[in-house]
Parts: structure tokens; sequence; C-alpha cells
């Protein structure tokens, strides 16, 4: 159940507002003035605060906002008032107001109001939660020399607002890459909005992206913000854009070029004001050169490039990563981590890491958890690494044919084995993933690995 603090002066608003929301399934409480309200939300913090602009006493309306941007900078404030000029509307929009209210207040449009600013602090929320995931303090691991040079250039580029493109192999850490540039930035305590543009079904990119109003297609039974709109003032994530379709790339790119939004089935531009960090394992220059992306939405956003080595390049980062995946590992279980050998770490730095810093972090919980509070030797190390049970370069060549010991078949049959094995481990058994990293299609590669004995799971 969601909660939402009204502070007004009026009682009626209170009584009245409250009413509408506790039908609506809300848990409401309320407070009659500014310091009363902050003493509400120390007792027990809302997700989201309606606050009149003219209430009375030592804190007004706009003194009550800032000081909660002080305190709680994640929860959405919605201001009310029915005497505010534009300038008091301009001075709470920079003070960080969600959205402003005028007097009389009708329920449709304070039920909508609130419908975003709960989906804006669902957001905020994921943002949070993935930063814990990708490090205790959101921190990049590693003091390779290849890694330096992604911090040097991450310090440059984040103060300004520049549009940067991230390039490297699917789990190096590029999401890592774009949430340092924003929280390094001038935005940093306005919203980081991630869209996997990958994941989208191309029907519902434009919905996803600017969003939709109510009965724009069969389906939209609500209006719908979208991710321009959540990331106002922000930073917005394109993550894989190199995954978009042609009809999305001309909508992006016309976004970026005239700083506005339209949502589907509305005729009202929206401005926004965003800052554009894109990330894909793709090669876009020849992805332009096949006709599959657009050369001037490249050059848009590709003012500033950063390239995040893949693992195998930065071997000696490998005991720093471990140490910091078993803490993680630890700090979510409580169980005891296990002890690594220098035996194990070496055989970690050997392996060629096709799924990068993504399949290591899978393999030290594997070992994490199976080897608790104990230690992790060579042995164990090969026992959980793909390629029949062993460490086997990628790079590593083939055997002289005229030596092969066995059959033609058998021989191709355990090569196609490992790369799906490989594949699989990579993108943490993700079928899906797996089959897109092989360039064939789901289908096919489930039919092969019924056909090499390979576990399929659920279908």
């Amino acid at each position: 159940m969601s909660s939402v603090l009204i502070v007004d002066d009026e009682p009626n608003i209170r009584r009245m507002v409250g009413a509408l929301l506790a039908s609506e399934g809300y848990e409401v409480r309320d407070a009659a003035e500014g310091a009363l309200g902050l003493q509400r939300i120390a007792e027990s913090c809302p997700d989201v605060v309606l606050l009149d602009l003219m209430i009375p006493g030592e804190l007004d309306g706009l003194a009550t906002l800032a000081r909660l941007r002080e305190t709680v900078p994640d929860v959405p404030v919605i201001m009310m008032s029915g005497k505010a000029g534009l300038s008091d509307a301009v001075k709470a929009t920079k003070l960080g107001a969600f959205n402003f209210l005028e007097k009389p207040l009708s329920p449709e449009g304070v039920l909508l109001a609130l419908a975003s600013a709960l989906e804006l602090r669902r957001v905020r929320r994921e943002a949070r939660a993935l930063r814990e995931d990708l490090g205790l303090a959101g921190e990049m691991i590693g003091r390779s020399p290849a890694m330096e040079r992604v911090r040097e250039m991450i310090g440059r580029v984040a103060p300004t607002d520049a549009r940067v493109m991230i390039t490297g192999e699917s789990g190096t850490g590029k999401e890592l890459v774009a949430s340092a540039i924003h929280f390094g930035s001038a935005r940093k305590e306005r919203p980081f909005v991630r869209v996997n543009c990958a994941a989208i079904p191309r029907d519902l990119v434009e919905s996803e992206m600017f969003g939709h109003e109510k009965g724009a297609f069969t389906g939209a039974t609500d209006r719908r913000i979208g991710r321009f709109e959540l990331a106002h003032t922000g930073t917005l994530f394109l993550d894989e854009v190199g995954d978009l379709g042609a009809e999305a790339q001309a909508k992006l790119l016309r976004a970026i070029e005239a700083k506005e939004i339209e949502r589907v089935g509305g005729g009202k531009p929206i401005r926004v004001d965003v800052r554009i960090v894109s990330a894909t394992n793709r090669d876009l220059t020849r992805a332009v050169s096949d006709g599959s992306f657009r050369e001037d939405l490249l050059f848009r956003l590709n003012v500033i490039p950063i390239e995040v080595p893949p693992l195998h390049e930065r071997p000696d980062d490998i005991p720093a990563l471990v140490a910091h995946f078993s803490t993680l590992h630890r700090a979510r279980t409580g169980r005891q981590p296990p002890q690594w050998t220098t035996g194990a770490l070496s055989l970690l730095a050997q392996y060629r890491w096709p799924g990068n810093v993504r399949e290591l972090a899978n393999i030290v919980e594997r070992l994490a958890i199976l080897h608790a509070g104990a230690d992790v030797d060579e042995r164990d190390v090969r026992s959980v690494l793909p390629l029949d049970g062993g460490v086997r370069r990628a790079d590593a060549p083939l055997p002289d044919p005229s030596l092969l010991e066995e059959s033609l078949t058998d021989t191709l049959d355990g090569h196609e084995r490992t790369l799906i094995v490989r594949a699989l481990s990579a993108a943490g058994g993700n079928v899906a993933e797996a089959s897109r990293r092989l360039r064939t299609d789901r289908a096919n590669l489930y039919r092969r690995m019924r056909r090499l004995g390979i576990p399929v799971g659920d279908e």
C-alpha cells in the first residue's frame, strides 16, 4: 500500500483529499503546517507528499519543500495552490517539485498526479537498488591501466552535459560506467532512468520512450509517463541502443534534436531536459555501413566515446573483483565467504571470460555457496568453469587433424557443445541471450542442446 502525506492548513482539503485517497487504497496521514509535516516524515517516510504552497507558520510551502529536498530527496512532492503565480511555480520547480496542482482540486487531477509521482518513486528505488547491486558504494573495481583510463575519462566527461556512447562486450560493466557518469555530474540528485532497448517489443518502443495518453491504442486504459519524462532534469541511459528499429531511431533522433517529445495519442509537445548516455555491444560503424543504424543518430549519440575493456584484457583486476563479489554475497546472505587460494585466483586469471565481469560474478557466487567458510582451490575452480570442467583459453590453437583420436562428427560435436555451454554460462543460463551471442534463433539452439545432451530447462 502506497502512503501519502497531505500538508495543508485547510481542514476541508485534508479531509476531502484524504477520503478520496483512502477510498483508492492509499495510506494517508496529514499535517496542518510545514514543521509538523517534517515531523510526520521523520516518524514514517511517505511515498509522496501533497504540499500546499501558502501554509502559515514558521515554514511556508517553499521553505518546507526546500527542507524536504534535503531530508528525503527521493520522495516526490506535489505542490498545491489556488493563489500561486507563474513565479511561484517556477521557484517550486527549481526547488525540485514534481508537479503543481491548482485549487480547486479535481479528483482526476490528484489521482493522475499521484500515479505519475509513484512511478517516479519506483524508478528512483530501482536506480538505488541497481547502484547497490553494482557495488557497495557504486564503485568501479580494479586498478589495471585499462580501468584507470576509463576512470580518467569518466572524471573528465561526467561534469559536462555531453552525450556519451559506452561500448564494450556484454557483461563488462557498461551500466556501471553510465551510473558513474550520472553520479559524477550536477544531475546526480535527479533521476537516473534506464531503458533496455533490446527488451522492448518494437510496437511498444514509442509508448515506452515517450508515454501515451489514455485510449491512444487498444489496451491503453490509463495515461503512461514515458522514460524521457521520468528522466526530466536527470540522465536517460539507453542500454543496447544498437537494437532499436529504424522507426524508433528516427523518433529518438527527433527528440534529441528538438528537446521535446509527444506522448502517443497526444498532440501537445512536452519539453524535456535530459542528458543521454548510450551503450551497445554492437559495432555501430558497421551497422551504419549495412544500413541498420542511422548515421545521423550515431553522430548525435557518440559525442564522447568510452570503451570498457573486456575482463580478459585486465586479469590483474580479478583478485579484487573476486573479493568484491564475495563481500557482496556475504552482505546479501549473511554467510561466511570462502577463502580463495593463490592457485584458485591464478586459474581464474587464466580463463578467457567470454561473459566478462557478469560471468565472473556468477562463478564467484556459485563457489561462495558451495564452499561457504572453506577454502576454494584450483580443483574447485575447475569444477565450475565451463569447457569440460577445465580452463582452456578461447584463443587456444585447434589440434592437428592428423592427431585426432575421435571421428570428425564427435570432434565437431565437442566443439559445438563447448561453444553452447560457454555462451550459456556467459548469459547466466538465459537461452535467449545465449542464442543472440551465437547468432542463431532460440528454437535452433534448443534443438542443438537436446541433440548434444545439454540440459534445456523449461522451454
